[in-house]
């Protein structure tokens, strides 16, 4: 079931070659991060400055490897970037999802646990004799495997195939657990390969690549979280995260970068909803002209690019009597209002 936003007036600018071209110059940005999966399951991957780093900018593929992950992202003449906004407990955050037509961005929904085989397509030719083996979540637009290297525990998990992984009494997810493998995310754009260790379930997620898998979020079958406003047709194979002006790649408050923010205001012109933007414009320029709060008509996601608008504008340092009367009218959550869905996984 896919959360989408139906208004025919939300252009997707960017072509497919354009696009590219995007992937080109992000993925050799250290600050840039990405994710990949869908609502209940994400792989997660970023590097830092000065980690050594295999990257690749090719016809055939987009990709960068560190001893702690890899994503690996293959040109598509029908990739159509999304830019958006998302409010956060106390600020805000910002993605571009990398979007398939429905109709071409299916992987192989498997429902229970599958041998795949060898994993060819492995970016480190160390790991393509490793067997990657699906876990089965039974996802639209991603496949969640794990590669395993050690013979004997793929001979192990291979006797558990065909049962779902968290059907009651099967010890596959367990073996899993213990073993530490690889995991490897896939949708038709490419791929995100976490290497590092799996957290306890008590413990945090390590920085850098890291994954997600919340079984209670993927049974609502979302193809994405409904506060992000994905136009109707189209479904997020990947995100990328550019670098946000208010906080750093772990979500710490940093000085205002009003050449982050308008890096990213731009690319909302290009591929975002011209109603939102259109939105938030009003509101700046009355604020401005220090005219007192007004209605302002429009859905959720409307009245969430109020309050961004708002919180950008406070962030960048204007004080004024209008932006404080702005503020106490429009940035108080209501019951419809949650903050960003996607922030369980990524404030960035």
């Amino acid at each position: 079931m896919s959360h989408a936003r139906t208004d025919p007036a939300t252009p997707m600018d960017m072509n497919g070659s354009s696009a590219i071209d995007l992937l080109r110059r992000e993925i050799s940005n250290p600050e840039t991060q990405w994710s990949l999966g869908t609502f209940g399951a994400i792989a997660e991957f970023s590097r830092d400055h000065g980690e050594p780093v295999r990257l690749v900018q090719s016809a055939e593929v987009v990709s960068a490897v560190t001893p702690r992950g890899g994503i690996a992202l293959k040109p598509h003449a029908a990739i159509r970037p999304f830019a958006s906004e998302g409010i956060t407990r106390t600020g805000w955050n910002q993605r571009i999802a990398l979007c398939l037509p429905q109709d071409d961005c299916a992987m192989n929904q498997r429902v229970a646990l599958t041998e795949i085989g060898p994993d060819h397509d492995a970016p480190r030719e160390a790991d393509r004799d490793s067997v990657l083996f699906d876990l089965g979540l039974g996802a639209l637009q991603a496949d969640f495997c794990v590669r395993i290297g050690d013979h004997s525990l793929a001979a192990r998990l291979r006797k558990h195939s065909g049962r779902a992984v968290f059907e009651p009494g099967n010890p596959a997810m367990a073996m899993i657990l213990a073993a530490n493998p690889h995991r490897v995310f896939i949708s038709r754009l490419g791929r995100i390969e976490v290497y590092q260790p799996i957290p306890p379930p008590s413990g945090k997620s390590p920085e850098g690549p890291h994954t997600h898998v919340l079984p209670r979020l993927l049974k609502s079958g979302r193809t994405h979280p409904a506060t992000e406003p994905v136009p109707e047709g189209l479904v997020p194979c990947a995100h990328l995260y550019p670098p946000h002006p208010a906080r750093d790649g772990l979500g710490e408050t940093r000085p205002f970068d009003a050449t982050h923010h308008h890096a990213f205001q731009r690319m909302m012109a290009v591929c975002g909803d011209p109603v939102e933007l259109a939105t938030k414009r009003r509101v700046i320029d009355a604020v401005l002209a220090g005219e007192p709060p007004t209605a302002v008509a429009g859905d959720r996601h409307g009245r969430t690019a109020v309050r961004i608008a708002l919180r950008q504008m406070r962030s960048q340092g204007h004080t004024s009597a209008a932006l404080s009367a702005w503020l106490a009218s429009f940035d108080q959550a209501t019951p419809d209002e949650a903050d960003d869905e996607a922030a369980l996984y990524h404030e960035g």
